[in-house]
Parts: C-alpha cells; sequence; structure tokens
C-alpha cells in the first residue's frame, strides 16, 4: 500500500534542507559557514520578551480564539491601515502559525482542483509546493535580471488563461530582493482587475528596505482591494522566526473560508506568542530600524565583495537581505571527473571546497543563480566573502 501520491511529488524546502545539512556539519565539527537561512541573527526586542514572559506570568497558556486574540487583531488592524492603506475589519484579518501558514490557508482556502496558480520565478521555494498541496497547478512564470526580477504587466497578461486563479506577488522579494515601485503596481493591478484574478500579496520583508525604497502594498490600490490576500508577519522584521506568528487580510469570504482551514489543521496560534506580537506592533521601532542599518552595512559590504569575483553578476537588492548573483560565468569550469555543469554543482563545490553553504537557484526556479542570506553576523559574511573568493578564483583557473 502506498502512501499519498500527492505529497510524494511535493519538493522538500531546499533552504531547510540546506540549512540542516549545514547545522549537521558544524555539530561533527567541520568549520562551514551557512548562508542558507533566512534567519535574522539579532535578538528579539526586548520590550517583545518582557510581554511574553507576562504572558506566562499571567498564566497566559490556553486555547485562544482561533483567528487570534482580540489585542493582536486590534493591532493588525491598526498596522495595515496606518502602514499599508488597508481598512480591514477584524472579522476580515486571520493570525496563524507563520506567514507560511497564512499563504498555505489562503491558497486552500481559494483554489479547486486545476486551477492555476500564477508564480513569478525567482520564487520563494515554497509558493509552487504549496500550490500542488492545494490541488492547483503552478505557472511559473519567468522574469529577468533585465527587468530586476520584476513581474511586467506584458508578462502577466501572457501568463493567464481560462484557469487562472491566483498571482502571488511578493515585493521586496526573497531571494532576489526586487522591490515594486507604487506605479509597478498599479500597471499590474489593471492587468488583475480586468481577469479577476486573486492576488496573495506576500509582504513579510516590507520593514526591511534600503536606499530610499519604498513599499507599498498593491491591496490598496483601487479596483483590486476586494481581489487582495495580504499576507505579513513577525518573523523578519522583529527577529521573531521561532515566534510563529504570521497574519493574513483580505475579502471577508476568503479570510472565514482561510479560518475554517485552520479550525481543523492547527486551531489558534501560540498564545503567549500572541501577546509578543502585539507588543512587537504596538510598541517603539528602534530595534527594526537599527537592525536595518546594520543589514545595509552587510549589503554593501558582501556585495561589494562579491562583485569584485569573477564569474559573479549582480545588483545590490533593494529590499530583504539575499544577493542572488548569477554565476552562469562559473558554469562548465572544469572539475575533478568533470565539468560545474549547474548551480547545483557550483553550490555542491562551494560546500567541498570552501565549506561555506549556500541555496542553489534551482530551487528558486532560477537556474545558474546562487542565493546568499546576510542575516548572520559580519564575521561570517567577511569569511565566507574569502573563502568564495578563493574558490571560485582556483575554480575559473584550473
Amino acid at each position: 500500500m502506498t502512501l499519498s501520491r500527492k505529497i510524494a511529488a511535493v519538493e522538500e524546502s531546499q533552504t531547510l534542507a540546506l540549512t540542516r545539512l549545514a547545522n549537521q556539519l558544524k555539530a561533527q565539527g567541520v568549520n562551514i559557514v551557512s548562508m542558507t537561512a533566512g534567519e535574522p541573527d539579532f535578538p528579539t526586542p526586548d520590550h517583545v520578551k518582557e510581554a511574553a514572559i507576562a504572558a506566562i506570568r499571567d498564566n497566559f497558556s490556553h486555547y485562544t480564539a482561533n483567528a487570534g486574540i482580540p489585542e493582536l487583531l486590534a493591532a493588525v488592524r491598526e498596522k495595515f491601515l496606518k502602514d499599508n492603506g488597508l481598512n480591514f475589519d477584524t472579522a476580515q484579518i486571520l493570525v496563524s502559525s507563520g506567514a507560511k501558514h497564512s499563504i498555505f490557508n489562503a491558497l486552500l482556502a481559494i483554489c479547486n482542483p486545476g486551477d492555476e496558480v500564477i508564480v513569478p520565478a525567482p520564487y520563494w521555494v515554497s509558493y509552487p509546493e504549496m500550490a500542488r498541496i492545494a490541488d492547483a497547478v503552478p505557472v511559473i512564470l519567468q522574469t529577468s535580471r533585465e527587468t530586476g526580477y520584476k513581474v511586467t504587466p506584458g508578462a502577466l497578461r501572457e501568463a493567464i488563461t481560462p484557469r487562472s486563479k491566483v498571482l502571488i506577488l511578493n515585493s521586496p522579494s526573497n531571494p532576489t530582493g526586487s522591490v515594486h515601485t507604487k506605479r509597478e503596481l498599479e500597471a499590474l493591478a489593471e492587468v488583475v482587475a480586468s481577469s479577476g484574478l486573486y492576488v496573495i500579496s506576500d509582504e513579510i520583508y516590507e520593514k526591511i528596505l534600503y536606499d530610499g525604497a519604498r513599499h507599498d502594498s498593491i491591496g490598496s490600490i483601487d479596483g483590486v482591494r476586494e481581489r487582495v490576500v495580504t499576507v505579513n508577519g513577525v518573523s523578519k522584521a522583529y527577529a521573531m522566526t521561532g515566534w510563529r506568528i504570521g497574519y493574513m487580510g483580505g475579502p471577508k469570504d476568503v479570510i472565514q473560508a482561510a479560518a475554517k482551514v485552520q479550525s481543523q489543521a492547527t486551531s489558534n496560534a501560540n498564545s503567549i506568542a500572541q501577546r509578543a506580537a502585539v507588543a512587537a506592533l504596538t510598541g517603539p521601532d528602534g530595534d527594526v530600524k537599527r537592525m536595518v542599518e546594520e543589514f545595509k552595512k552587510r549589503r554593501d559590504y558582501f556585495t561589494g565583495r562579491l562583485r569584485a569575483v569573477p564569474g559573479l553578476k549582480l545588483e545590490p537588492p533593494s529590499g530583504a537581505f539575499y544577493v542572488f548573483p548569477d554565476v552562469s560565468g562559473c558554469v562548465g569550469a572544469p572539475y575533478k571527473a568533470g565539468p560545474i555543469a549547474s548551480d547545483m554543482d557550483l553550490a555542491a563545490y562551494l560546500m567541498e571546497e570552501a565549506k561555506v553553504a549556500v541555496v542553489p537557484g534551482t530551487a528558486f526556479g532560477a537556474p545558474n543563480h546562487l542565493r546568499l542570506s546576510y542575516a548572520c553576523s559580519m564575521s561570517d559574511i567577511t569569511e565566507a566573502a574569502d573563502r568564495i573568493g578563493a574558490a571560485l578564483k582556483k575554480l575559473l583557473n584550473s
């Protein structure tokens, strides 16, 4: 008797798999520098931790309402209104166990078997697999370095078929760091409005922006407000990845359907973490600003080092905390028994030769790229830059 064929066809998250491998090697004493995980190395802000400690002391350790505690729903509502120009009732908001959970709930709520989910590439590794689990068909919309890895209205229009149901939009982007401008979003919104698509807008990196880049929410644009589910959370901006609190706001019928899914799958998000999330969203933002300033220093240093490495082509990202170099200049280089045939071979080479763990671009729908996270310490970034530079110089000169 076989297990689920659907799940057997789903890929494991390569970021999690490679992070796990890097941690295993470290535990074995191997001097690995890991640039795989999208996880800030900063501590959670003190006022957030204190709110969690107070919740524990208050014995706030029982089930909450499925959609979230009233204080957090109110805080999310105010955040959406103030930061994003989105005016939701609390009945249009659902708190979940991380933004990934929110996206998954939304896809299950919207999609019927055979519906198409348009996923611009490069994409976060989980989008296509979540669509498949929801019995939908991921349709990959390729973008390019020439367009800043951003979706254009013409490309979106060409990707739409009678079975198209959802567009997943991620700005700032993981893995590219690209940020859609308001004008670009308005142009996409015209296509969305004429097609009747739903949009799931993943805005988890909205606070991590550089060089004057501005975050705008497509859900704030007239004509598509009732078609957009906006997803966010506290993981990236407040260094709370392990607290597992995400949330979404959108059309009431979609949120109600997503809440039904959640009620049967997990029920409410962690009660203590919900109290902590209230403090994160309503408290001072000095820690967030300091973190972004540090990320910018790391970005500037790391991109400067990598742009000097032969075989790599990249531009500084406008948001998030990843660099995504084009490594096609390294593909084909000779190594041991045969040439480096792909980005996956190159990632394996860097693991073996440089002891640096990176994620191949193929996992993000972008062959001949690598994703490197600079959400680690400056000392790790410096060491990684030294090792990568030496390893690729050796490879290309062999």
